[in-house]
């Protein structure tokens, strides 16, 4: 609600300090929010792109459960394949893995690699183990919670 000051009507005195109500809704606020809001859209849009680089090994999920023997495939920095603690040839793979589990495909696989090794050589290793029948992989990586 605002207030005009100056002339009034109806046998008052003119100019004095007395306020007549103006029933006119002030907008002027309304469009000073609107334009900040405006503003911090026009700044924030091009910022929401992702386009970084990604470290992927850190992670703050809760770990799930660890069997008794887990069969690790890590992936070295360069780009040597090794079982368990053996390194191994690529084209040896899916007979050691094979020994390794005694044959169980549906036996959960856990990958590791180094933070060198590329997006796509851990792809190759998982191509292979999907290729030998091995269909549950897992990721491994540091545990990132604090």
């Amino acid at each position: 609600m605002g207030a005009k000051l100056g002339h009034v009507v109806g046998g008052r005195a003119r100019g004095g300090d007395d306020l007549v109500e103006n029933h006119e809704i002030n907008v002027t606020p309304f469009i000073d929010v609107m334009l900040v809001l405006l503003i911090i859209f026009m700044v924030a849009a091009p910022l929401a792109t992702v386009d970084l680089g990604v470290d992927l090994p850190a992670s703050a999920v809760e770990p799930s459960p660890r069997p008794d023997k887990p069969v690790f495939v890590t992936v070295r920095p360069d780009l040597s394949v090794a079982v368990g603690e053996d390194v191994i040839a690529r084209d040896a793979l899916t007979s050691t893995l094979d020994s390794a589990t005694q044959g169980k495909k549906d036996e959960r696989i856990f990958l590791r690699a180094d933070k060198a090794v590329s997006y796509g050589d851990l792809m190759e290793v998982m191509n292979l183990l999907r290729n030998a029948g091995y269909l549950k992989i897992a990721l491994v990586g540091l545990d990132g919670r604090s």
